[in-house]
């Protein structure tokens, strides 16, 4: 299986934005890829009223363009994540959404964990005007081939990682807006990491540069093996990235080092909650 990854710097402009995803989609399709990941909130970034303005139903312009896009260039497509609204609910959701090659919505994933956090003197609460999912998604290429999703600080709990490869997950996709610090410190070390403990290829597909709310994106897409090799990075330019996916290779890893099959429930515990 051949996959991509496509690298966007995403503003307020979701016209623009969705020009470019078809744009660099369209590429990857050529260069031969059957399942194409775009990155985080790749229809609208910027500051929450960006957000608010630009956000769509699943309904919307964006997936509407994905489902045509797939079905037209037959592939798996994972539209990154949306800024999604709903009509039952105040906040916004940060939405995956996974497209087959028949135009349909195979699955659909809201992001888990909210990005709260301080990064050099930078405050985001994303939990200020999303809400959180409360359910993991698994799903699967029209090839067979199980597909995990997840987004962005999903990848710092490794513990989705593991039920979704307990699962079944062959391959994980990870649609991201990294931070530029976050980035140049941590985003190989994470993708890398959760490629080798659950021996899954990565799909990571990065935002890049400066967004309207003067936030920074550090790029660096990555795709990766279940050993933990780069087999694909992006250059600091919106791109894409494609590499080639040896499911029988990954079949011989988890034979020879069956680090998944060696678990041992029975002696894992969950420690008492405490305050940090």
């Amino acid at each position: 299986m051949r996959a991509a990854a496509i690298q966007m710097n995403s503003t307020d402009d979701v016209g623009a934005n969705l020009a470019t995803a078809d744009r660099l989609t369209r590429a990857a399709a050529a260069d031969g890829a059957r399942l194409v990941v775009l990155p985080e909130k790749w229809t609208v970034l910027g500051a929450p009223e960006h957000l608010r303005a630009g956000a769509q139903t699943l309904e919307g312009e964006a997936i509407g363009w994905a489902r045509s896009a797939a079905a037209e260039l037959q592939i798996d497509l994972v539209a990154g994540s949306i800024a999604e609204r709903r009509a039952d609910a105040d906040k916004l959701a940060n939405t995956s959404v996974h497209v087959g090659p028949d135009g349909e919505i195979a699955a659909v994933y809201r992001k888990v964990h909210m990005f709260d956090v301080e990064v050099e003197g930078v405050v985001y609460r994303e939990s200020q005007t999303e809400e959180p999912g409360d359910e993991l998604a698994l799903s699967s290429t029209a090839d067979g081939v199980e597909l995990g999703l997840s987004i962005c600080y999903d990848v710092r709990f490794p513990e989705l990682y593991r039920i979704l490869a307990l699962r079944g997950a062959r391959v994980v996709a990870i649609p991201a807006a990294f931070t530029l610090a976050t980035t140049r410190d941590h985003w190989e070390t994470l993708v890398r990491a959760r490629a080798i403990e659950d021996q899954v290829f990565v799909v990571a597909a990065n935002q890049l540069g400066t967004h309207p709310d003067g936030n920074r994106s550090g790029g660096r897409s990555l795709i990766v093996d279940p050993w933990g090799v780069v087999l694909a990075q992006a250059p600091d330019s919106e791109c894409h990235i494609v590499a080639d996916l040896d499911l029988e290779r990954q079949r011989r890893i988890r034979a020879q080092l069956p680090s998944l099959a060696n678990r041992r429930p029975g002696a894992y515990a969950w420690p008492q909650e405490v305050a940090l």
